[in-house]
């Protein structure tokens, strides 16, 4: 099988340019002889955070060599940037939230198809500090009765911003009584704990980051996850390029297989794959890392869960379609479960 030599070269620009390498072993043998290693490229769907380590678990572990696989993880900066990234031909598979994946599928038609989910339930939410405007549980003190509006940090484009009117929609309160500020993603923690903002758009497992950056005041993080209402949003999903998915069905089964054992590994010892992770980012923060993965367990394994590990649920994906289109979030009949998942290729729920 040939991959785009391109590619493979633009995936190591980045990963330079981002100043965080995954050092892969440069051996083109496979531990059970001669056989080629296939040259495979995997964008992170957001920085190289505790969330990510599973991905490192899986290079760590040789699963990825066991699967015929040399692979390259570069960063990513979000999940509309990772499809964009996968759909040019500049990297082979990535991570995204699934809920901007329909969306952004819904408005433009991008060569990039779902094979598989990390969390089984979205980790979107809003977070904030204690002792100010937003409370624990209470969507609605995302309101102010002085009719101002609720200034939430966040990027441009960011799956909590894109989802959020679905949320607002479901919890009942106007989605135009909050404004997103544009922020940098780095940023917003700080950003919180300076007061600058009301909240942040941030996953659940971000809470040690927050807490972390608020150490003088010591409040603890407020949160309100998006999935405790609307209960069908998947969190991060696998996708791969179509030309992969038609042509290669095999090579993406294989890889998922891998990463997804990286994934089992990582929550069965979230101190283990924290310390993974910081052999291949030496700048992470093992406390911060390890409490990431132990917040994101039930989202990958949530109570009542019996399919695979990386599951796909069709029913699940129409009804959320249905409600996106309901709220006006995209157009009815934008899209449709087909064009987003190969539930041939996908785990079974």
């Amino acid at each position: 099988m040939r991959f785009r030599r391109s590619a493979v070269a633009l995936v190591a620009v980045l990963a330079l340019a981002t100043g965080v390498s995954a050092c892969n072993d440069d051996s083109k043998t496979a531990a059970n002889g001669d056989a080629k290693l296939e040259k495979v490229s995997y964008l992170t769907s957001f920085g190289t955070f505790g969330r990510e380590a599973y991905a490192y678990v899986a290079l760590e572990k040789g699963y990825f060599k066991d699967a015929g696989f040399d692979v390259t993880i570069t960063p990513g900066k979000g999940t509309v940037d990772v499809m964009k990234i996968v759909a040019g031909g500049q990297a082979d598979y990535g991570i995204g939230d699934f809920t901007a994946v329909m969306i952004t599928l819904a408005k433009q038609k991008l060569p990039v198809t779902t094979v598989g989910m990390i969390q089984q339930r979205s980790m979107a939410a809003i977070v904030a500090l204690d002792g100010r405007q937003i409370k624990n549980g209470d969507p609605k003190s995302l309101v102010k009765a002085n009719g101002e509006k609720t200034r939430i940090g966040d990027q441009p484009g960011s799956t909590n911003q894109v989802t959020f009117p679905l949320y607002a929609q479901q919890v009942g309160i106007d989605p135009k009584a909050v404004e997103f500020v544009p922020s940098p993603p780095p940023g917003l923690p700080t950003l919180l704990a300076a007061d600058k903002v009301d909240g942040i758009g941030q996953f659940v497992v971000g809470v040690p980051l927050v807490e972390a950056a608020d150490k003088a005041k010591h409040r603890k993080a407020v949160v309100l996850p998006y999935g405790d209402k609307v209960k069908d949003l998947y969190g991060n999903a696998i996708i791969a390029r179509d030309d992969l998915v038609k042509e290669h069905p095999d090579q993406v089964k294989k890889f998922t297989a891998a990463l997804l054992k990286g994934l089992e590994d990582a929550l069965a010892d979230p101190a283990g794959a924290a310390k993974t992770l910081k052999k291949y980012v030496p700048e992470t923060n093992l406390e911060v890392a390890t409490k990431e993965l132990e917040l994101m367990k039930p989202y990958v394994k949530p109570t009542g869960f019996t399919g695979d590990l990386g599951a796909v649920d069709t029913g699940r994906i129409d009804s959320v379609i249905a409600d996106l289109a309901k709220y006006k979030v995209i157009d009815a009949g934008s899209i449709k479960s087909a064009d987003l998942v190969d539930v041939d290729l996908a785990p079974k729920s």
